[in-house]
């Protein structure tokens, strides 16, 4: 059969006839938490790249630090993280040898927003969620969806395990259906959102085979951005 001159396939199957299907996307798994406090953010990641059962990598970081006061975590297809990522930095650098001066993370926030939007027709295969400090010296999270509809929060998880991960922090941070009156819940510390960061990934390690390996857990103040790393089951 034939359409405007393309020879079509017939609905039903026709012996010996192969059709292949061709994918442009990968996903290579993993999962972001982050979570903003009054003058701090923590924002963290695992480190396995894999693609189904396949792990490439146990030690690679899906955090990128875009300016001392900005982290953006991503993961997803690797091809497009690290297109995107690169646009970022390319855009940024331009931006303060422009300007002289560093983009603020509000800012940083508005231009991953268009730069994924205008990919809206092909989108980058990521999850994205960024984390900083404002011009007002208080932490911020942004999540993002497939083509750059933006949203601020407090808290947010991300990727193949932020099914397992939110749950845990509505609980933990939001303190959802506690029934708290505002003078008992407690004060977010850094200690406290380093700590439920780290059990989430824990415990998002022993269902989803797609997190694992360790976390890296990047906390964000005026003073710059400070590293820990988490060891998580390796099977």
């Amino acid at each position: 059969m034939s359409s405007l001159g393309f020879e079509q396939f017939p609905d039903y199957q026709v012996p010996g006839v192969k059709h292949a299907d061709f994918s442009p996307y990968e996903s290579n798994g993993g999962s972001i938490v982050a979570i903003a406090g009054d003058d701090f953010a923590v924002i963290a990641a695992d480190t396995r790249l894999s693609s189904g059962y396949n792990i490439h990598s146990r030690s690679q970081s899906k955090l990128f630090k875009l300016s001392p006061l900005t982290v953006l975590g991503s993961t997803g297809c690797w091809a497009d993280t690290l297109s995107l990522t690169g646009l970022m930095k390319v855009r940024m650098q331009s931006y303060e040898h422009t300007h002289l001066r560093t983009m603020t993370t509000d800012a940083v926030a508005q231009m991953l927003s268009i730069t994924m939007y205008n990919r809206r027709f092909f989108p980058y295969y990521v999850s994205n969620i960024l984390a900083g400090i404002d011009k007002d010296g208080k932490g911020v999270v942004y999540s993002y969806d497939p083509i750059g509809h933006c949203e601020k929060a407090t808290y947010r998880a991300g990727g193949t395990a932020g099914t397992l991960l939110q749950p845990v922090l509505d609980n933990q941070i939001g303190y959802k259906n506690m029934n708290l009156a505002a003078s008992e819940v407690p004060k977010l510390t850094k200690e406290r959102a380093v700590s439920v960061a780290s059990d989430t990934f824990i415990s998002a390690a022993e269902r989803d085979i797609y997190t694992g390996d360790s976390v890296l857990i990047n906390i964000i103040t005026k003073d710059g951005i400070e590293v820990k790393e988490l060891t998580l089951r390796q099977d």
